[in-house]
C-alpha cells in the first residue's frame, strides 16, 4: 500500500478581521467562518481518502489570543482523525509560536506537536511497506532569524523522510523573515519530502526531492486572492511521489476590472458591472466569491463617480446580491481624464491640486504628520492598512492624497454644474 498524507499550513484560525468588519460586518463573519470551514473540509478530505497522516506546517492559530471555543473546535476535528487511525504532525509558526492553547490543550494521542528541539518520529507501517520518518521542529518565539537546518536530525536510512518546517525560505516582500534557509540547504538534508509553511501562495520549489510550500486553505483578504488549497501526497512502494493541490477555499477573493471607456450614463456603468461580475462568478469554483471592483477607463461619469463612489458601491452590492453567493468588499477607481472630468474654473484648480501641490514636499510632510497623530488612536489590528514600512506607507499616503484631491474636485464640479444649469 502507498503512504499518503495531506500537507497544509497557515490556517490562521481566529484570524482578526476587524478592519474588514469596520466596512462590512456580514462579510467579515463570512470570512471568519470560512477559515474554520476550510479546515473542516481538510479533515473531511483526510477521512474520505483514508490517508495515513495530516502534516500542518505552522500557523494553525493566528495569535496567542485564540479562544477556548476555537481550541475545542480544533480538538474535536483532530479527534475525528485519531478515531480513524490517522496521525497528525504539527509544528508551530510565527503566529502561533506563543499560543497558550497549543501548550495547554490536551490533544488526542495520535497528534504530535513538535517542540523546540528537533525530533524524529518513525511511523508504524505494515510489514513489507516502506518505513516513514517525520522530522520537525517548532520555535517558541515569533522571530527566528537563524537558519534552522543545522538543528534537524539526520535522515533515517531506508525510510521515506518527511521534513516539517515553517520558513520564509530566502525571503519574501509579502511576509516577515522567519527561519530563513535555501532550497539547496533543504535538499542537502537528504529528506525525501519537505512540508513547508509561512508563505501563503502554493509553490513547488523542487521535485527531486519534493520541496513544497503548501499555501493556505482559505484566503482572508484581497491580498490573498485566488483559489486556495491543501496538498495531497502519495508515495508509492517504488519510491515514486505524486504531489497535487486539492481545493479547499469556501470564499475566494478576486480583483475584477470593469472597463468604462466610452460609457456616458449610469445605467451603462451598471450593465458593465453586471457583465463583469457574471464572468467572474462563472470562473470561480469556490462557494462564495468576494470581489474588489476596479472601475477604469476614460468616461463621462468620471467626476460623478469621484463624488458618488458610495452610490456606485451600493449599485455593485445590488448586482452581486442578484447573482447570489457574491460580495463586493470594495470599489476602487482608476479613471483617466474624461472629456468632462473637471469643468470650468475647476480645471485650473485641478491642474494645481493634482500637480505641484499634491507632489510638494510640504504637502507630503503635513499628511505624514497628520497620520502620525491619527494612528495611535486607531485599533492596533487596523494600523497595518497604512503599510508596514516607510516605502509602502509613502505609497499609500500618496494614493490617499490623490483620492482626497479628486473627491474635493468632484464636489466642486457638482457645484459648478449646478450654477451653469441655473
Amino acid at each position: 500500500m502507498p503512504f499518503r498524507f495531506v500537507h497544509t499550513a497557515d490556517i490562521h484560525l481566529d484570524s482578526p478581521l476587524r478592519s474588514l468588519a469596520l466596512r462590512d460586518p456580514e462579510l467579515a463573519e463570512l470570512i471568519g467562518d470560512a477559515t474554520r470551514l476550510a479546515f473542516e473540509r481538510t479533515i473531511d478530505l483526510c477521512l474520505d481518502e483514508q490517508v495515513d497522516a495530516l502534516m500542518i506546517a505552522g500557523d494553525l492559530y493566528d495569535s496567542d489570543q485564540t479562544s477556548m471555543k476555537t481550541a475545542l473546535f480544533l480538538a474535536a476535528q483532530l479527534r475525528r482523525l485519531d478515531e480513524s487511525g490517522i496521525r497528525v504532525f504539527i509544528v508551530r509558526g510565527n503566529h502561533d509560536a506563543e499560543s497558550r492553547v497549543t501548550r495547554e490543550l490536551v490533544l488526542p494521542e495520535g497528534v504530535k506537536v513538535f517542540g523546540g528541539r528537533s525530533e524524529t518520529v518513525e511511523m508504524e507501517r505494515p510489514r513489507g511497506e516502506t518505513p516513514v520518518a517525520v522530522h520537525g521542529i517548532s520555535f517558541a518565539k515569533p522571530q527566528v532569524p537563524q537558519n534552522p537546518i543545522p538543528k534537524f536530525k539526520v535522515r533515517v536510512e531506508g525510510a521515506f523522510n518527511v521534513g516539517l518546517l515553517h520558513t520564509s525560505l530566502a525571503g519574501s516582500t509579502q511576509h516577515d523573515t522567519y527561519a530563513p534557509c535555501s532550497v539547496t540547504q533543504l535538499a542537502d538534508t537528504g529528506f525525501d519530502y519537505w512540508c513547508l509553511g509561512h508563505l501563503h501562495k502554493r509553490e513547488v520549489h523542487s521535485r527531486e526531492p519534493f520541496i513544497v510550500m503548501s499555501g493556505m486553505p482559505q484566503g482572508r483578504d484581497i491580498n490573498e486572492a485566488g483559489q486556495k488549497s491543501v496538498t495531497m501526497v502519495t508515495v508509492g512502494n517504488d519510491g515514486s511521489v505524486e504531489s497535487r493541490p486539492y481545493p479547499t477555499s469556501i470564499a475566494q477573493f478576486e480583483r475584477v476590472a470593469v472597463d468604462l471607456t466610452s460609457i456616458q450614463d449610469w445605467r451603462g456603468m451598471v450593465e458593465r458591472i453586471v457583465a463583469s461580475l457574471k464572468e467572474a462568478r462563472a470562473s470561480v469554483s469556490s462557494e462564495h466569491l468576494v470581489v474588489r471592483l476596479r472601475l477604469q477607463g476614460s468616461t463621462g461619469l468620471a467626476w460623478r463617480l469621484r463624488r458618488d463612489l458610495d452610490v456606485a458601491k451600493a449599485e455593485a452590492d445590488s448586482c452581486a446580491a442578484l447573482l447570489g453567493r457574491t460580495s463586493v468588499e470594495k470599489v476602487e477607481l482608476n479613471i483617466g481624464p474624461g472629456t468632462n472630468l473637471h469643468i470650468g474654473p475647476v480645471s485650473e484648480l485641478a491642474a494645481k491640486m493634482l500637480g505641484p501641490i499634491a507632489r510638494s514636499d510640504e504637502f507630503k510632510q503635513t499628511a505624514a504628520h497628520l497620520l502620525e497623530e491619527l494612528e495611535p488612536s486607531l485599533p492596533p489590528e487596523v494600523r497595518s492598512v497604512f503599510g508596514d514600512n516607510r516605502t509602502s506607507r509613502n505609497d499609500i499616503l500618496q494614493a490617499l492624497m490623490t483620492e482626497g484631491c479628486e473627491a474635493v474636485l468632484a464636489h466642486l464640479n457638482e457645484a459648478t454644474a449646478e450654477e451653469d444649469a441655473n
